[in-house]
């Protein structure tokens, strides 16, 4: 049973939620604005600054998509007021990143740099050349971007190089012994 979905979605102030009856809910914000359409056995609710969130049925499957329902509703509220960030640091001997433009160039060890274009809603900044942030307004396109930038050189267990989320921990492992 989902008890995340009981939990009522607060609206700050400054969002505005719009809900349609062909169950869309548009999230407008001063960041920038989110749309999403539910599955039509969850039934949204908004009574003044407070979203609840009910299923139609009482199936276990529908009381899980209304807690998933719930938590990417919540998200887009938290995105639109305050926005998302990831960072990443590169880790290596010669990784270097910056910026041109829209476009991050990182050098990661191979005989070409790699370069990543920033979609439209995210802004990249690297404060310093092993350092990435990754900033918007959508946390599953902060994400992507991320695994995506992460994607082209993972870390590697012997001796951590690579590009690594800044929270992560990389597991090393000992090298082999003669």
């Amino acid at each position: 049973m989902s008890r995340i979905a009981d939990n009522p979605v607060p609206i700050p102030k400054g969002v505005e939620v719009t809900l349609s009856g062909d169950n869309n809910i548009e999230v407008k914000g001063a960041k920038g604005s989110l749309t999403f359409a539910f599955h039509p056995l969850i039934q949204v609710n908004q009574e003044g600054e407070i979203l609840r969130f009910s299923a139609k049925n009482a199936d276990k499957r529908v009381n899980a998509l209304r807690g998933t329902t719930r938590a990417l509703v919540n998200n887009m509220i938290q995105g639109v007021s305050q926005g998302f960030e990831r960072r990443l640091q590169l880790v290596g001997v010669g990784y270097r990143a910056q910026m041109q433009e829209r476009r991050l160039v990182l050098n990661l060890g191979y005989s070409h740099p790699v370069e990543f274009t920033a979609p439209e809603g995210l802004t990249i900044e690297v404060p310093s050349p092993t350092e990435i942030i990754i900033k918007g307004y959508d946390k599953q396109q902060v994400g992507q971007a991320a695994a995506n930038i992460r994607g082209f050189r993972p870390p590697e267990p012997y001796k951590g190089k690579g590009v690594r989320y800044a929270d992560e921990i990389v597991v090393r492992k000992e090298a082999k012994k003669k």
